[in-house]
């Protein structure tokens, strides 16, 4: 069976997870991608073709003109609807383009919340021809790429002096683009992480999400949560089936204040930034070739067989300023006191980087697993407390 798999830069999703997956499931995969070059370095063996995967037409003919696809597959936020039409297309399973389209564009998926009386949040969008002011936004809000991912250029502002500031330096980034201004909404930050094949949707936890203090919002630690409050989990869910979201993973924020769950973001794919691995490694189930087999058209069974004895937490080092990495921990595996602690840089030493207030800050990712929150908190704390990264300016 053939597996065509889209794909912008690699990914430790698609390179340690997906990819490795599919090989398990005996799938012969072609890998469309307009970074050829980076994933031969990352995923030798696999046949790589050069496509405009953010064009659905080339990605079309790319595979018309190559061998027959059993599945048309992305983990990417920016491609899931060029997927899913390719898919469509094929005749073959796929997610509704038309709630990958509204998970990608938040202004559309705040319109369709409203619509369908799921939840009202004031927005607006804004490009370089509105005037901020004219807006008459309620304060404290939010500015951010209309389609923008991993929190980059999302900024709270607190005044209407602050978001023409804000929306000149953001359009000077990206040219062309289209904002989208939304009230601030007040809360803890969570996820809930899911997969469905359509009929049945499962349910696999979330995470605690702790960002960076104002006005920024970088992930900096992420705390498994076995379980959110039911009533919580339904809120979500009646707001994930309003805008037709159900197949395959789905990664959703959102943020609880006083018993009310509000969606921040839907990313129509499974959890990144090493957080797929953990859940995996600590749910105990083939979580990527569960989500490759919604895909190939098979049903999820009724009970994953997932584990529910375990606690984990994710922390995220970052840069503090801009600068050459010239010391930093390398790679480490190690189980301390119940605790497997798993660490890897994300950051070569000898490379400068601007200061971006995403997670392109990251200098390595933690992963700590074990069946006690306390003792995973501490074995954490003890490896971090021992570390050292140096950034020379």
């Amino acid at each position: 069976m053939r597996l065509y798999l889209l794909a912008l830069n690699p990914t430790d999703s698609v390179t340690e997870g997906f990819l490795p997956a599919a090989a398990r499931l005996g799938l012969d995969v072609t890998l469309l991608t307009d970074q050829p070059d980076a994933h031969r370095r990352t995923c030798p063996g696999i046949e790589i073709l050069e496509c405009d995967v953010r064009d659905f037409r080339a990605v079309v003919t790319r595979i018309s003109t190559h061998h027959t696809p059993d599945a048309v597959f992305t983990n990417s936020d920016h491609l899931q609807t060029q997927a899913a039409l390719a898919a469509h297309y094929f005749g073959l399973p796929a997610k509704d383009w038309r709630a990958t389209l509204r998970a990608k564009d938040k202004a559309e998926m705040r319109r369709r919340l409203a619509a369908a009386g799921a939840d009202t949040v004031w927005s607006a969008e804004l490009t370089e021809l509105t005037d901020p002011v004219a807006l008459d936004a309620p304060y404290p809000c939010v500015i951010k790429p209309r389609e923008g991912v991993a929190s980059e250029d999302v900024v709270l502002v607190e005044g209407p002096e602050e978001l023409v500031a804000h929306r000149k330096a953001i359009l000077a980034r990206r040219p062309g683009a289209t904002l989208l201004v939304e009230e601030y909404l007040p809360g803890e930050l969570y996820t809930l992480e899911t997969v469905g094949d359509g009929r049945i949707r499962h349910v696999l936890g979330g995470f605690h999400t702790e960002p960076s203090p104002p006005p920024y919002f970088v992930e900096e630690r992420m705390t498994f949560v076995p379980a959110h409050p039911e009533r919580v989990v339904d809120q979500v869910l009646a707001q994930l089936d309003a805008l037709g979201v159900g197949f395959g993973a789905c990664h959703t924020e959102f943020v609880v204040h006083e018993g009310r769950a509000r969606l921040i973001e839907v990313n129509y794919r499974a959890v990144g930034d090493q957080c797929d691995l953990l859940l995996a490694q600590l749910l105990d189930i083939p979580l990527f070739e569960y989500i490759l087999r919604t895909h190939l058209g098979e049903s999820l069974p009724a009970d994953l067989g997932a584990r529910r004895d375990g606690a984990a937490l994710l922390e995220y080092p970052c840069a503090e300023r801009a600068g050459t990495l010239t010391a930093a921990p390398s790679s480490s595996e190690l189980t301390v006191n119940g605790v497997h602690l798993t660490y890897r840089p994300l950051r070569p030493l000898g490379e400068r980087h601007e200061l971006y207030r995403t997670n392109r800050d990251y200098l390595g990712v933690l992963r700590a697993v074990g069946t006690d929150q306390g003792a995973v908190d501490r074995a954490a704390a003890r490896f971090l407390a021992a570390q050292s990264w140096v950034i020379q300016p």
